[in-house]
Protein backbone atom coordinates (compact mmCIF):
# COMPACT_ATOMS: atom_id res chain seq x y z
CA UNK A 1 0.00 0.00 0.00
CA UNK A 2 1.35 3.06 -1.09
CA UNK A 3 0.32 6.71 0.43
CA UNK A 4 0.94 9.98 -0.27
CA UNK A 5 2.23 12.39 2.74
CA UNK A 6 2.65 16.18 2.70
CA UNK A 7 2.54 16.12 -1.35
CA UNK A 8 5.33 13.56 -1.11
CA UNK A 9 4.92 9.93 -2.85
CA UNK A 10 6.88 6.72 -2.16
CA UNK A 11 9.50 5.50 -5.02
CA UNK A 12 9.74 1.97 -5.98
CA UNK A 13 12.09 0.46 -8.41
CA UNK A 14 11.11 -2.09 -10.87
CA UNK A 15 13.49 -4.47 -9.02
CA UNK A 16 12.45 -4.26 -5.63
CA UNK A 17 9.45 -5.72 -3.86
CA UNK A 18 6.50 -4.57 -1.42
CA UNK A 19 4.22 -6.88 -0.21
CA UNK A 20 0.46 -6.20 -0.36
CA UNK A 21 0.12 -5.82 3.12
CA UNK A 22 3.08 -3.42 3.82
CA UNK A 23 2.71 0.24 3.89
CA UNK A 24 4.89 2.91 2.26
CA UNK A 25 4.10 6.18 3.08
CA UNK A 26 5.70 9.92 1.71
CA UNK A 27 9.13 10.17 0.55
CA UNK A 28 10.16 7.11 0.60
CA UNK A 29 12.75 6.11 -1.68
CA UNK A 30 13.81 1.71 -2.11
CA UNK A 31 16.75 0.91 -3.31
CA UNK A 32 17.80 -2.03 -6.45
CA UNK A 33 16.39 -4.99 -5.50
CA UNK A 34 14.88 -4.16 -1.96
CA UNK A 35 12.11 -6.50 -0.22
CA UNK A 36 9.88 -4.81 1.94
CA UNK A 37 7.76 -8.03 3.77
CA UNK A 38 3.85 -8.54 5.16
CA UNK A 39 3.18 -5.91 7.79
CA UNK A 40 6.12 -3.30 7.62
CA UNK A 41 5.93 0.40 7.81
CA UNK A 42 8.15 2.50 5.95
CA UNK A 43 6.93 6.27 6.80
CA UNK A 44 8.63 9.78 6.02
CA UNK A 45 6.65 11.84 8.56
CA UNK A 46 8.29 15.29 7.91
CA UNK A 47 11.78 13.49 6.54
CA UNK A 48 12.86 11.23 4.44
CA UNK A 49 13.44 6.98 3.90
CA UNK A 50 15.72 5.92 2.16
CA UNK A 51 17.64 2.27 1.65
CA UNK A 52 20.59 0.97 -0.37
CA UNK A 53 20.21 -1.69 -2.51
CA UNK A 54 19.42 -5.40 -1.36
CA UNK A 55 18.12 -4.31 2.01
CA UNK A 56 15.34 -6.49 3.44
CA UNK A 57 12.76 -5.03 5.85
CA UNK A 58 11.06 -7.76 7.34
CA UNK A 59 7.39 -8.57 9.21
CA UNK A 60 6.08 -5.83 11.13
CA UNK A 61 9.24 -3.76 11.00
CA UNK A 62 9.02 0.33 11.38
CA UNK A 63 11.09 2.26 9.74
CA UNK A 64 10.01 6.29 10.16
CA UNK A 65 12.19 9.30 8.84
CA UNK A 66 12.27 12.47 10.31
CA UNK A 67 12.88 16.02 9.38
CA UNK A 68 16.08 16.51 11.15
CA UNK A 69 16.71 12.45 11.26
CA UNK A 70 16.08 10.39 7.97
CA UNK A 71 15.80 7.08 8.07
CA UNK A 72 18.51 5.69 5.68
CA UNK A 73 19.62 1.97 4.92
CA UNK A 74 23.05 1.19 3.43
CA UNK A 75 23.36 -1.44 0.86
CA UNK A 76 22.89 -5.31 2.28
CA UNK A 77 21.15 -4.37 5.72
CA UNK A 78 18.62 -6.88 7.26
CA UNK A 79 15.91 -5.39 9.26
CA UNK A 80 14.58 -8.13 11.52
CA UNK A 81 10.60 -8.25 12.47
CA UNK A 82 9.22 -5.66 15.21
CA UNK A 83 12.35 -3.93 14.87
CA UNK A 84 11.84 -0.14 14.93
CA UNK A 85 14.37 2.26 13.19
CA UNK A 86 13.48 5.86 14.22
CA UNK A 87 15.21 8.54 12.42
CA UNK A 88 18.27 6.72 12.22
CA UNK A 89 21.34 5.84 10.16
CA UNK A 90 22.10 1.89 9.11
CA UNK A 91 25.25 1.89 7.53
CA UNK A 92 26.05 -0.83 5.07
CA UNK A 93 26.08 -4.65 6.08
CA UNK A 94 24.17 -4.36 9.24
CA UNK A 95 22.31 -6.74 10.79
CA UNK A 96 19.65 -5.37 12.82
CA UNK A 97 17.93 -8.31 14.69
CA UNK A 98 14.25 -9.19 15.78
CA UNK A 99 12.76 -6.67 18.02
CA UNK A 100 15.87 -3.81 18.05
CA UNK A 101 15.17 -0.01 18.55
CA UNK A 102 17.26 2.72 17.00
CA UNK A 103 16.35 6.13 17.93
CA UNK A 104 16.84 9.66 16.26
CA UNK A 105 20.08 11.15 15.87
CA UNK A 106 21.78 7.19 15.99
CA UNK A 107 24.21 5.73 13.64
CA UNK A 108 25.01 2.00 13.46
CA UNK A 109 28.86 1.78 11.56
CA UNK A 110 29.10 -0.43 9.00
CA UNK A 111 28.88 -4.12 9.27
CA UNK A 112 27.70 -3.63 12.86
CA UNK A 113 25.22 -6.27 14.99
CA UNK A 114 22.43 -5.24 17.04
CA UNK A 115 21.26 -8.52 17.98
CA UNK A 116 17.42 -9.35 19.26
CA UNK A 117 15.37 -6.60 21.53
CA UNK A 118 18.99 -4.32 21.61
CA UNK A 119 18.46 -0.70 21.39
CA UNK A 120 21.22 1.89 19.86
CA UNK A 121 19.91 4.99 21.79
CA UNK A 122 19.16 8.76 20.47
CA UNK A 123 22.05 10.69 19.49
CA UNK A 124 24.48 7.19 19.73
CA UNK A 125 27.03 5.84 17.32
CA UNK A 126 28.00 2.58 17.21
CA UNK A 127 31.68 2.20 15.82
CA UNK A 128 31.88 -0.13 12.15
CA UNK A 129 32.00 -4.02 13.19
CA UNK A 130 30.31 -3.72 17.23
CA UNK A 131 27.91 -6.07 18.10
CA UNK A 132 25.57 -5.09 20.55
CA UNK A 133 24.49 -8.40 22.85
CA UNK A 134 20.20 -9.69 23.33
CA UNK A 135 19.04 -7.31 25.20
CA UNK A 136 22.10 -4.80 25.72
CA UNK A 137 21.96 -0.80 25.53
CA UNK A 138 24.58 1.09 23.51
CA UNK A 139 24.64 4.89 24.19
CA UNK A 140 26.76 7.50 23.52
CA UNK A 141 29.35 8.57 21.11
CA UNK A 142 31.35 6.85 20.41
CA UNK A 143 28.53 4.08 21.96
CA UNK A 144 29.27 2.11 25.34
CA UNK A 145 27.37 -0.99 25.77
CA UNK A 146 25.75 -1.24 29.06
CA UNK A 147 23.75 -4.65 29.77
CA UNK A 148 20.05 -4.50 31.47
CA UNK A 149 21.42 -4.72 35.00
CA UNK A 150 23.68 -1.38 34.54
CA UNK A 151 20.90 0.96 34.58
CA UNK A 152 22.46 3.63 36.75
CA UNK A 153 25.30 3.69 34.85
CA UNK A 154 23.41 4.18 31.64
CA UNK A 155 21.46 7.06 33.29
CA UNK A 156 24.41 8.53 33.78
CA UNK A 157 25.69 8.37 30.28
CA UNK A 158 21.91 8.76 28.58
CA UNK A 159 20.61 11.48 30.82
CA UNK A 160 22.57 14.16 28.59
CA UNK A 161 21.73 12.92 25.50
CA UNK A 162 18.17 15.20 25.33
CA UNK A 163 16.06 12.27 24.24
CA UNK A 164 13.31 14.58 24.62
CA UNK A 165 14.62 17.41 22.78
CA UNK A 166 15.91 15.17 19.97
CA UNK A 167 12.41 13.15 19.79
CA UNK A 168 9.79 15.31 20.96
CA UNK A 169 11.44 19.17 20.97
CA UNK A 170 11.02 19.77 24.08
CA UNK A 171 12.60 20.14 27.60
CA UNK A 172 13.31 17.65 30.08
CA UNK A 173 10.71 18.11 32.18
CA UNK A 174 7.59 18.75 29.63
CA UNK A 175 4.29 16.97 30.89
CA UNK A 176 2.99 14.26 29.20
CA UNK A 177 -0.41 16.30 28.10
CA UNK A 178 1.76 18.90 26.41
CA UNK A 179 4.15 16.37 24.52
CA UNK A 180 1.25 14.52 23.96
CA UNK A 181 -0.93 17.35 22.44
CA UNK A 182 2.13 18.07 20.26
CA UNK A 183 2.61 14.48 18.65
CA UNK A 184 -1.28 14.58 18.17
CA UNK A 185 -0.99 17.78 15.81
CA UNK A 186 1.52 16.18 14.21
CA UNK A 187 0.17 13.29 13.52
CA UNK A 188 -2.80 14.62 12.47
CA UNK A 189 -1.34 15.16 9.16
CA UNK A 190 -1.93 12.00 8.07
CA UNK A 191 -5.62 12.90 7.80
CA UNK A 192 -4.43 14.06 4.37
CA UNK A 193 -2.80 11.12 3.25
CA UNK A 194 -3.91 9.75 -0.47
CA UNK A 195 -3.67 6.35 -1.87
CA UNK A 196 -1.03 6.07 -4.90
CA UNK A 197 -2.75 4.15 -7.53
CA UNK A 198 -0.64 1.67 -9.49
Amino acid sequence: MLYEHRGRRPVVPESAYVAPSAVLCGAVVLGERARVLHGAVLTAEDGEVRTGADVVVMENALVRGRAKHPAVLGDAVLVGPHAHINGATVEDEVFVATGVAMFPGAVAGAGSELRINSVLHVNSRLEPGTVVPIGWIAAGDPAELFSPDRHDELWVRQRGMDFPGTVYGVPRGTSMREIMARQAEFYGAHKGDRPVGG
